[in-house]
């Protein structure tokens, strides 16, 4: 709707056809389209998202799919968030019928969508992106150009990662005040209130330095997560996520960097995975 509403021509196709022809009735220079190989037949630039990436494959390389339809030159812009791999995969295959491609998963859900503020990380041949930006900046905000093809969704990947955990953590966090008795509006507006709400931003550039020292210790974590189990055991609330912090913490501590500020027992995780997450300046 955005890049119709841009004063672009679009061939548009769904899974649910009927979309597509309500999209097409209350919006100019639309033209709805049987198959997706209907679709790239028309298409100098086409755009897709769907929710998982056999259902990519099925509209890229299937039965009338893009592929069979999609002109030389044409550019194939993949925002759905599917596997790496696979994306890669599918790029080689347009790659070969003189196609690009680009992964560019999105963030912001349907209201950024609706809106157009959508956040995009994009993944491939950098001079097809920016020739495919103004056609992105009908529909977001914000573009991150992360490499080559398939980083964007490791960047999406990788974001989704923090999403979900701190989803869960703030579930576990809810439960338990919840069956403790606090207020839970009262709880809400103390996080919105408290380092729990700017984390990222406050703890990030101290990862990213290496820089740990002490702001709040990693030992003075350890005890209060243990409480919080202590808490959680007494009223029988399962706190999945907070027992393997825990333990990560306590293995700082077992390799002696009990005192230094608790964004250190990342370093835990570094050895494990055998990587440094350290910025190196330029």
């Amino acid at each position: 709707r955005n890049l119709l509403r841009a004063g672009h021509s679009v061939a548009l196709w769904s899974n649910t056809l009927d979309k597509a022809k309500k999209l097409a009735s209350e919006e100019s220079n639309a033209t709805v389209c049987a198959t997706p190989k209907e679709a790239a037949a028309k298409a100098d630039c086409l755009f897709l998202c769907v929710g998982d990436t056999a259902m990519s494959e099925r509209v890229m390389l299937g039965e009338n799919g893009v592929i069979e339809g999609i002109k030389a030159g044409a550019v194939v812009v993949d925002a759905s968030t599917i596997s790496p791999t696979a994306s890669k995969a599918m790029g080689a295959k347009f790659a070969a019928k003189g196609a690009h491609f680009l992964d560019a998963p999105c963030t912001g859900s349907k209201p950024g969508a609706e809106k157009a503020t959508l956040t995009f990380m994009v993944g491939g041949d950098k001079e097809v992106f920016e020739k495919t930006k103004p056609f992105l900046e009908a529909m977001g905000k914000q573009f991150y150009y992360c490499g080559a093809q398939g980083m964007g969704l490791h960047a999406k990947l990788s974001q989704n990662l923090v999403v979900g955990n701190i989803m869960q953590t703030l579930n576990e966090s809810l439960v338990l005040a919840a069956k403790a008795g606090v207020d839970l509006e009262l709880l809400v507006d103390i996080l919105n209130n408290s380092v729990a709400k700017g984390m990222i931003p406050f703890k990030a550039p101290f990862v990213l330095r290496h820089d740990f020292s002490t702001n709040f210790s990693t030992r003075w974590m350890e005890k209060d997560l243990s409480l919080i189990l202590e808490s959680a055991g007494e009223r029988a609330v399962p706190l999945p996520i907070t027992s393997v912090t825990q333990q990560m913490v306590r293995a700082t501590i077992a390799k002696g960097m009990g005192d230094d500020d608790m964004c250190g027992s990342i370093r835990v995780l570094e050895e494990m995975a055998n990587v440094s997450v350290r910025k190196i300046d330029s």
